[in-house]
């Protein structure tokens, strides 16, 4: 028997439209990978203002591997680092995260679990992708920038699909501020740049499913812009 706990985390904002759905198909996952019943499947309500917390305290009712954990209002990025210390302070072996906007989907999770013995980070590749070309074009410079900042190459640097070890996620995770925008990215970085055993493969990625994103292409061009500043101050940190 398989005895590595596995923790599935998912930031999520005003998702009332989405959650019961990307629960409801997530949890079978979380079921199948239930390691002395210490698995867990998390969503961080990152201080939504519509009813994705009430959903979510409702479901945990019906599921008891799934929980709803509330927090304040700090944007994706600085959740998803949330996300990440509470499942390694919690115990976890592998950690694996996606959004909860149903653009990723769990019948894909089987192919990453079977290859985490070969590898410390399973990243999602999107080669075709559900939502636009505007973000598609981003992607892009952002792996156009990792190769000019760190000398890396990556096909996806931000994909929200990712299976990796807790030990290796525990190396840098902590090298970053705890309200830093862009954690998949620069963790991504960390992974190939330190040489860590790493793969990228190809995931489907639907149109979101439901709802309005909170990051429009102005916030994305915003943040991209720090970004630059955060790259040349991150890369002083590393050898």
């Amino acid at each position: 028997m398989n005895n590595d706990v596995l923790y599935i985390v998912m930031p999520a904002y005003n998702e009332e439209s989405n959650i019961e759905e990307t629960v409801t198909s997530w949890y079978p996952v979380i079921q199948r990978h239930n390691a002395d019943g210490q698995s867990r499947l998390l969503v961080f309500n990152d201080g939504s203002k519509d009813s994705t917390s009430r959903i979510g305290k409702t479901l945990m009712q019906k599921y008891p591997l799934f929980q709803m954990i509330d927090k304040s209002n700090s944007g994706h990025g600085p959740t998803v680092i949330f996300a990440y210390d509470y499942a390694i302070k919690s115990g976890a072996d592998y950690i694996f995260q996606t959004d909860s906007d149903g653009q990723t989907s769990p019948d894909e999770f089987e192919a990453f679990w079977k290859m985490k013995d070969s590898y410390d980070g399973i990243f999602g590749k999107r080669t075709i992708r559900g939502d636009g070309k505007d973000r598609a074009f981003v992607e892009k410079v952002v792996c156009f920038l990792l190769k000019l900042y760190f000398n890396i190459n990556v096909p996806d640097a931000n994909a929200p699909f990712r299976l990796m070890k807790a030990e290796t996620l525990k190396k840098y995770l902590y090298r970053l501020p705890p309200d830093y925008n862009l954690p998949n990215i620069m963790l991504t970085a960390y992974f190939v740049h330190y040489k860590e055993k790493t793969t990228f493969q190809v995931i489907s990625f639907k149109p979101r499913q439901g709802g309005t994103n909170s990051i429009n292409i102005k916030k994305i061009i915003r943040i991209g812009i720090k970004a630059l500043k955060d790259f040349s101050q991150l890369k002083k940190g590393m050898n």
